[in-house]
């Protein structure tokens, strides 16, 4: 079972701990805003593109409504490159929850 967490969780674990964040959206949404330091992995790509990234031990993926991260999520918990022990969440809500500033956005763009 994939782990939710809140934006809020997510902003605190940016400040607190070496987290990646997995963006699965269209490199053109991905364009427009992100949450910081976010990589960008669209979910078509993933099965493909998944041996490319050094994984670490926290680990939270993130798409427009928190449905297709979710996906996302088990598809990396179940990879072999990740550790067991790792942390792979999903953000609840998705980019339409989060309310804190994005890395990228143009003013026009910012939710």
């Amino acid at each position: 079972m994939v782990e939710e967490v809140t934006p809020e969780e997510v902003r605190e674990k940016l400040s607190e701990d070496d987290v990646q964040i997995v963006d699965t959206r269209p490199p053109a949404e991905f364009e427009t805003g992100h949450i910081p330091g976010a990589i960008n992995i669209p979910l078509q790509e993933l099965p493909r593109r998944i041996d490319e990234v050094d994984w670490g031990d926290q680990i939270v993926c993130a798409c427009p409504i928190g449905q297709s991260s979710i996906q996302a999520a088990r598809l990396i918990q179940s990879y072999e490159g990740v550790d067991e022990d790792a942390n792979v969440a999903s953000m609840a809500g998705g980019y339409q929850e989060w309310d804190y500033e994005l890395e990228g956005a143009t003013d026009e763009a910012r939710p």
